[in-house]
Formats: C-alpha cells, structure tokens, sequence
C-alpha cells in the first residue's frame, strides 16, 4: 500500500487540532520543561493523553508531513478509544484519530 500523501496527513492534523480546540481539549498552557523527559508511550507518566496529542503528537505528524518521513503504522486511535471512554465529548476526536491510524494500516 502507498504511503500516505503528506497533504492527507497535515488535512488530518488540521481537523485532530480544529476538534481539539472546539471540544474544551486544548490548552494554551506550555508544557513545564520536565514534562519532556518522558519514557512511557504516548508521555503517560509525564502528561495527560491530551497533553501528548497537542504538544507531541501533532508537531510530530507535521514534521512527518513536510520531511515525508511517515511510520509504518499508528496506534494512536486505539489509545484514544482507551482514554477517552465514556467522554461523549470525545467521540469525533476518537474517530479522527481512528482514521488517521487507517492511515497506516
């Protein structure tokens, strides 16, 4: 299967954050320094799943983007799910994120 076109992979970074922002999720607080120096997928031991989307996941996926440098899969919607249960609010963010993983199947 071909590697996903970078233009489908910023449109999808563009609606994850749109959504972010619209559902009360995203923060205009920065990470403290430390919050950084995590060893856990997806930063669990050092921020929010939240935290991780904006300030890790999403900068990554647009340096992935521009560099055209993808990985061979994505796990993050099956996170998402995990986090996000019961959170009605979430559920059009658990679905992008689901569709950005098919991305990479």
């Amino acid at each position: 299967m071909p590697k996903p076109l970078p233009q489908t992979v910023v449109h999808y970074a563009d609606q994850i954050e749109s959504e972010m922002r619209s559902s009360g999720f995203w923060r205009n607080e920065p990470l403290r320094p430390e919050q950084l120096d995590f060893k856990q997928a997806f930063a669990m031991d050092t921020m929010t799943f939240t935290q991780w989307l904006q300030f890790i996941f999403l900068p990554r996926v647009r340096e992935a983007a521009a560099s055209g440098q993808f990985p061979s899969g994505s796990s993050v919607g099956a996170q998402a799910v995990r986090e996000f249960d019961g959170q009605s609010e979430a559920d059009h963010l658990v679905t992008l994120l689901s569709e950005f993983d098919a991305l990479f199947d």
